[in-house]
């Protein structure tokens, strides 16, 4: 359809890797860029590009960090690092900061088990969270992941692997208020504040 419009088509072929991106939203999302000052789109780039030269992941618990700057929820005095909420990914945490009412640390996996998807627990961050249990500083996991086939399956491999810590640190989960299949980050804030203030042992 855009064969005469080749860089036109080149952006939307861009846009179409994007993941989140409904394919209806592509071509809204290229004429939206297109209909761009030189000056609009000098930032956009620029903002795009600093972003990711100077936002890594921390090393503790593998949210997004400045390079230049320790974590924010590592650092931060008033969190409580002893309580970890474990979660698939950075717009959970978001999700749960938007509800309100956590002051506890984070653990960021980066996904959840998929063997059809090729993603085994050697592709996500489950060691790094053994070893902060395995320290002796973490007191409670609470395992946000979301209620899905695949979540479901990442909360039992990670119960499995602090079993051997199950003497010094407690396991909770996200109260069953949350709707099964829905993704964190597409609830409302008090149903996400609820079901962290609600969470049930495992």
């Amino acid at each position: 359809m855009n064969d005469h419009l080749p860089r036109l088509q080149q952006l939307i072929q861009q846009l179409q890797q994007l993941p989140y991106l409904a394919s209806k939203n592509v071509y809204r999302v290229a004429h939206h860029i297109l209909g761009y000052s030189d000056d609009q789109l000098k930032r956009l780039t620029q903002a795009v590009e600093l972003a990711h030269q100077h936002t890594v992941k921390c090393t503790v618990c593998y949210a997004w960090r400045e390079r230049e700057q320790l974590c924010y929820w590592c650092m931060t005095p008033r969190r409580m690092q002893n309580i970890v909420c474990v979660v698939e990914s950075w717009h959970d945490l978001c999700a749960i900061e938007r509800a309100g009412g956590y002051t506890g640390a984070y653990h960021v996996l980066g996904g959840v088990l998929s063997p059809l998807d090729g993603i085994g627990p050697e592709d996500l961050a489950i060691m790094p969270l053994i070893e902060r249990v395995r320290s002796g500083s973490v007191e409670e996991c609470i395992l946000a992941m979301n209620q899905t086939l695949e979540g479901e399956a990442t909360i039992t491999f990670v119960t499995r692997a602090l079993q051997p810590y199950r003497n010094t640190v407690r396991l909770s989960c996200l109260s069953r208020g949350i709707p099964v299949g829905s993704p964190l980050d597409m609830l409302d804030k008090l149903t996400v504040g609820k079901a962290i203030a609600e969470r049930r042992p495992l």
